[in-house]
């Protein structure tokens, strides 16, 4: 079960110090999916906004609406036609200017995780190795991820 903290440690980032995110329980768009708004921001994070209805600042964590399961082994060869996939998703939605001046526009980012039905509980530690790596992997490249997202140089 994922519990949204009320209080997130953000990763550095180039121009953020310390930065840190209050947020509130908000209402997602279905049943599957949690959400929070960020109503406050701690560290030094100048020119950051909270969320609000015209620049939205929010994070939703998602289930699949359905889970798929494995089918029978084909009586013959033993094996499984085909594994469905059950899809996690978490999507940050953050209003940024384009240009001065002009309307906000949303910015998303995605992070999908397509989980083979069956490896939830035939392979439990690779699956959760592999999250670990991924997350960690996100939070140590944090920086330059968004050094390369602002100058284009990976």
């Amino acid at each position: 079960m994922i519990t949204i903290p009320g209080s997130i440690t953000g990763s550095a980032q180039t121009g953020l110090t310390t930065p840190g995110y209050t947020t509130t329980v908000d209402t997602p768009p279905n049943v599957n999916s949690k959400q929070i708004a960020v109503t406050a921001l701690t560290g030094t994070q100048a020119g950051v906004d909270v969320h609000s209805v015209s620049k939205p600042f929010t994070c939703m964590v998602q289930r699949p609406a359905q889970f798929g399961v494995l089918g029978k082994p084909n009586p013959l060869t033993g094996l499984i036609a085909a594994v469905p996939r059950n899809t996690y998703k978490v999507l940050t939605r953050k209003g940024v200017l384009p240009l001065a001046g002009q309307p906000v526009v949303t910015a998303f980012i995605r992070s999908e995780l397509e989980i083979p039905a069956g490896s939830d509980t035939a392979d439990t530690a690779n699956l959760r190795a592999a999250l670990s790596a991924h997350i960690g992997l996100l939070t140590s490249i944090s920086a330059g991820l968004g050094d390369t997202v602002v100058n284009g140089v990976l």
